[in-house]
C-alpha cells in the first residue's frame, strides 16, 4: 500500500512539473511574439500619425472626412492591439511595472465598491482583513487588475448568484511547502491574498489549463482566455506564487502569495511618466536597429524633427559609421542586435571611441525584463517599443538637453 501511494504521489509530482515547464515554455514564445509585434505596431502607429499630419494640411473635403474616418479605425485597431500586447507581456513576466509599498488590507478595501459592482447584485462580495498584515512591495494597478480579473472569472461561474471572499493573512512558505511546488519559490514570509466564490468549480483537466494563455471555458466571443494568465504573470513577476483550488459543484479558490516587503528592502524605481510635447533640434544622432521598417520610421521621425540622422542595421556598421563620422550626439540603439554584439556591448565600444558618448536605448521587451536578464543596467535611458512620434521626439530631446 505504501509503494502505491508513493507511486501515485511520484506520478502526481511529475506532472506538475510537466505543467510548470510548459507554462514557462508558452511565457517564452508569447514574449518573443509580443517582442516582435511591438515592432510591427511601432511602424503602424508611426505611419498613422504621419498621416494624421498631413491631414491636418488638407482642406475639409468630403472625401478626405472618409479618410479620417477610416485612420481613426486603423488606430483605434492598432491601440487594442497594443493593449492585447501588453496582456502577453504580463503573462511572459515582460510587462512593465511600478512597484510600490502595498498594504493589501486597505487596497482590497479600497477596492470593495468596484468589485461588488463587477460582480452585480446577485454576488455578495465579502472581505476579511487580517489585523497587522504585512506590507509588500508589488504595481498596485496591476494588483488590482488582477483582482477584478479574478472577480470577473468568478461572476461568470456564479450565474445563479453566490458569494465571493476576499481575505488576507501573513503566511510562511516552509521548505516542506516549496518542494512540493513544481515552481521555483523561495522560503520565506509572504502576503496571502484568497479570492473564494461559491460557483460551478473546476474539473482538474481545466484546472490544469487555467494559467494558459487563450484557453477559456467562455463561449466563442466572451473572453479571451488571458485573465488568469495576466494573473499569473503578474504575480510570478512580482516574486511571488499563485495556487489555485477548485472542485466541480463546490466553488474554486485562487491564492496569491506576495513576498513580504522588509524594512530594508529598497522601493522599486517607478518607470518613467509619458512624455512632454518638446521641439526637435540639429545635432547628429546614430540609429542603430536591425527591423528595417523600425529603422526607417525612427529615422525619418527624427530627420522630421530636424535632426541630421545616420543609421545601421547592427552594431559593426556602427561602429564603422562612428569611425567615419566627426561628431555624434547621441546613439540610438535597439537592445537585441544580430551578429553577436547587443545595444549594451554596442554603447560600450562606442564610448572607447566617443567618451561621453549619449546613449538611449529601445527595445519591444520592458525595463524590468531587460535589466532582469543583465541585458542593461538600472537607470539608462530608454524608450519602450512601440513609441509614438512625440513620445521619442520628447526623450530624445530631454537626452540632449540633459533634462533627464
Amino acid at each position: 500500500m505504501r509503494v502505491a501511494e508513493e507511486v501515485a504521489e511520484r506520478a502526481k509530482a511529475e506532472d506538475a512539473l510537466r505543467q510548470a515547464q510548459k507554462l514557462e515554455a508558452i511565457g517564452q514564445l508569447t514574449g518573443g511574439v509580443a517582442h516582435d509585434f511591438n515592432n510591427l505596431l511601432t511602424v503602424i502607429m508611426g505611419g498613422l500619425e504621419t498621416i494624421s499630419r498631413q491631414l491636418e494640411t488638407l482642406p475639409d473635403l468630403p472625401a478626405l472626412a472618409r479618410v479620417r474616418r477610416s485612420r481613426d479605425m486603423a488606430f483605434q485597431a492598432s491601440q487594442r492591439a497594443a493593449t492585447l500586447t501588453a496582456r502577453l507581456l504580463a503573462f511572459s513576466r515582460r510587462q512593465a511595472l511600478d512597484p510600490k509599498p502595498i498594504d493589501a488590507n486597505r487596497l482590497t478595501t479600497g477596492l470593495a465598491d468596484i468589485l461588488q459592482r463587477t460582480l452585480g447584485e446577485q454576488v455578495r462580495l465579502e472581505t476579511v482583513a487580517t489585523p497587522g498584515l504585512w506590507m509588500t512591495l508589488a504595481d498596485p494597478a496591476e494588483l488590482e487588475s488582477a483582482l477584478v480579473n479574478l472577480a470577473v472569472n468568478a461572476r461568470d461561474a456564479m450565474l445563479d448568484g453566490g458569494r465571493l471572499t476576499i481575505e488576507t493573512s501573513n503566511v510562511y512558505l516552509d521548505e516542506a511547502y516549496v518542494a512540493a511546488v513544481p515552481e521555483p519559490v523561495p522560503v520565506g514570509q509572504y502576503v496571502m491574498i484568497a479570492v473564494t466564490d461559491t460557483g460551478c468549480g473546476m474539473a482538474p483537466e481545466t484546472l490544469a489549463q487555467v494559467f494558459e494563455p487563450f484557453f477559456t471555458t467562455k463561449p466563442a466571443g466572451k473572453g479571451t482566455g488571458l485573465g488568469l494568465s495576466q494573473v499569473y504573470g503578474f504575480v510570478r513577476q512580482s516574486g511571488g506564487y499563485v495556487r489555485v483550488y477548485s472542485e466541480v459543484g463546490e466553488g474554486t479558490t485562487v491564492k496569491i502569495y506576495l513576498p513580504r516587503l522588509l524594512a530594508d528592502r529598497p522601493e522599486a524605481a517607478a518607470e518613467p511618466g509619458p512624455a512632454e510635447a518638446v521641439d526637435g533640434g540639429h545635432e547628429t544622432i546614430l540609429v542603430v536597429e536591425d527591423h528595417e521598417d523600425l529603422r526607417a520610421y525612427s529615422t525619418a521621425v527624427l530627420r522630421d524633427l530636424g535632426y541630421h540622422v545616420l543609421e545601421a542595421q547592427n552594431g559593426r556598421a556602427a561602429l564603422e559609421a562612428l569611425q567615419m563620422s566627426r561628431h555624434v550626439d547621441l546613439l540610438f540603439t535597439d537592445v537585441v542586435l544580430p551578429d553577436g554584439m547587443d545595444g549594451r556591448r554596442l554603447a560600450d565600444e562606442a564610448r572607447k571611441q566617443r567618451p561621453g558618448l549619449k546613449v538611449l536605448y529601445t527595445t519591444g521587451y520592458t525595463r524590468n525584463a531587460i535589466v532582469h536578464n543583465g541585458r542593461l543596467d538600472p537607470g539608462v535611458q530608454l524608450v519602450s517599443k512601440p513609441f509614438t512620434y512625440q513620445g521619442l521626439a520628447s526623450k530624445v530631446r530631454r537626452i540632449l538637453d540633459d533634462a533627464v
